[in-house]
C-alpha cells in the first residue's frame, strides 16, 4: 500500500477508535488464525487442503507477521458434524489462544462453530457456508458471512430459470439446513415469479445412488430439476440424470455450482446449464493472476470458497495492522467500516448484520465447441447486485440489527 493510502487508513482508524485500539496490542504477541473446514468429506474439493493454502497465501503476502508479531494457522477437518466442529472451536479458544476462526463448507458446522464464537467472543468469519441463517435467526455481533448466501443463490438462479421457461420444477435436497434453506429459499422464488413446485424428495449428504429419485422426479412432469445440494452431490446426481436421460424431458438446474464441478462432468453434460456465483477465476485480470498463482500450487483452479478464503484472511490482517490489535470487537468494527476491495470483490461492504454485500454474477456453461481449453467453460450472462440478491437490511431477521 502506497505511504499516502496507509496514512489515509490509519487516519481513519485512529478517528473511530482512537489510541486506545492502539495499546490495546497483540494478544499472547501471536496472531493465530483457526481454519475448521471440510478436509476429507463430500466438500473437501472445493475447500478442504487447497482452501488452507489459499489461507497460507494470504499470510505469506501479509510477510508473516503483522507488525513483527507472527502469524499462525491452525487447521482442522470438521468431517461435516456439527459436534467436531464446535467441539474443536472450544478448544482452540479455550487451550490455544485463538484470536479467530475462519469457517469453511457445511452450514451446520458453520452455525455450531458460529455460537462458540459468540460464547467466547471471537471473530468468526464464515467463508463456505450458505445457509442464510448465519446472518438471520441465527446471527451474532461476532459472524461474518463473507462468501454467498442460500438467498443470494435462489434469487439469481431460480428468477432466471423461470424467467427462461422453467415454470415447473421437482427439488432433490440435500437433507440438512443448507438444502433444506436453498430448497425453500428457491421454491419462494419460482412461486413468486408464477411458477409451481410439483414435488420434492430429501437424501442423505454424500449418497452415491441417486436412480430412485430420478424416477421421482421424471414422474412429476417438472420442466425443471432443481438440485438442492452441493459438491459430490450435485455432481453424483447430475452423472445420474445424464445416464437416466433426463435431459431428453427435464433441465437440470444446480443451485450451487461451482467450476469444479463443470471440470468433472465435462461440457457435454453440463452445457447449457444457468449457475449463480459470487466469483469465478477469469472475472478480472487480477482475479485470473491470483488464480494462475493458485493453480501452480494446486494444479487446478480455485473454487470461489477458496479464493474467498484467501480474500476474508488478507481482510482480517489488514485489520490487525491498521488498528495493531487483535481484539475481536475492534477488528469487526474496522471491518465494517473499511470496504473490501481486491481481487475477490470491489466494494464490498460488510454490512450491520454479518452480510458481506457482494454482487454475484449469472453464468452459463458453454458450448464443448465454444471453450478454448481447459477451465475456459462459461460465459457471464449477467451481473447480479448484491442488494437486489441479498435484500435490505430493513428485511433481515438478525436481532441486534436496529430496525428504523
Amino acid at each position: 500500500m502506497k505511504k499516502r493510502q496507509m496514512c489515509v487508513l490509519l487516519g481513519t482508524v485512529f478517528a473511530a477508535y482512537g489510541m486506545q485500539a492502539l495499546a490495546a496490542d497483540i494478544s499472547d504477541d501471536v496472531i493465530r488464525i483457526g481454519f475448521i473446514t471440510d478436509m476429507s468429506g463430500v466438500y473437501s474439493d472445493y475447500d478442504g487442503t487447497a482452501g488452507a493454502e489459499a489461507i497460507r497465501m494470504a499470510i505469506e503476502d501479509a510477510g508473516g507477521n503483522i507488525n513483527g508479531k507472527k502469524i499462525e494457522l491452525l487447521v482442522a477437518d470438521h468431517q461435516n458434524k456439527a459436534d467436531v466442529a464446535s467441539a474443536k472451536a472450544r478448544e482452540w479458544f479455550d487451550s490455544n489462544k485463538l484470536d479467530v476462526l475462519f469457517g469453511g463448507t457445511n452450514s451446520a458446522a458453520s452455525l455450531a462453530m458460529s455460537a462458540v464464537a459468540a460464547e467466547k467472543k471471537k471473530l468468526f468469519i464464515s467463508t463456505g457456508a450458505g445457509t442464510s441463517a448465519l446472518t438471520n435467526e441465527q446471527c451474532n455481533p461476532y459472524t461474518v458471512q463473507y462468501t454467498y448466501s442460500t438467498s443470494a443463490l435462489a434469487k439469481g438462479t431460480g428468477a432466471a430459470v423461470v424467467k427462461n421457461g422453467g415454470d415447473s420444477w421437482f427439488f432433490i435436497t440435500t437433507d440438512y439446513t443448507f438444502g433444506h434453506a436453498l430448497e425453500r429459499e428457491t421454491s419462494e422464488v419460482v412461486e413468486a415469479a408464477g411458477g409451481k413446485v410439483l414435488g420434492k424428495v430429501r437424501v442423505p449428504l454424500a449418497l452415491s445412488d441417486f436412480s430412485s429419485f430420478m424416477l421421482q422426479a421424471q414422474s412429476s412432469g417438472a420442466k425443471i430439476l432443481g438440485l438442492a445440494n452441493a459438491g459430490g452431490d450435485f455432481v453424483n446426481a447430475i452423472k445420474t440424470a445424464s445416464e437416466f436421460g433426463l435431459n431428453a424431458t427435464m433441465n437440470p438446474v444446480g443451485l450451487t455450482v461451482f467450476v469444479l464441478d463443470i471440470h468433472t462432468l465435462g461440457l457435454d453434460v453440463t452445457q447449457g446449464m444457468y449457475f449463480t456465483t459470487p466469483w469465478h477465476w477469469n472475472q478480472s485480470e487480477e482475479a485470473t493472476a491470483w488464480s494462475k498463482r493458485f493453480e501452480e500450487k494446486n494444479q487446478r483452479m480455485p473454487t470461489y470458497i477458496q479464493a474467498s478464503d484467501y480474500s476474508a484472511v488478507q481482510a482480517y490482517l489488514k485489520g490487525v495492522g491498521a488498528t495493531g490489535t487483535d481484539d475481536a470487537d475492534t477488528i469487526m468494527a474496522w471491518l465494517k467500516a473499511n470496504p473490501v476491495n481486491d481481487f475477490f470483490v470491489q466494494n464490498g461492504v460488510i454490512r450491520e448484520d454479518g452480510r458481506m454485500m457482494n454482487d454475484m454474477t449469472l453464468l452459463q456453461v458453454k458450448k464443448p465447441s465454444e471453450s478454448s481449453g481447459p477451465w475456459d467453460y462459461h460465459t457471464a450472462i449477467s451481473k447480479l447486485p448484491a442488494e437486489d440478491i441479498y435484500g435490505p437490511l430493513s428485511e433481515s431477521s438478525c436481532k441486534f440489527v436496529k430496525k428504523s
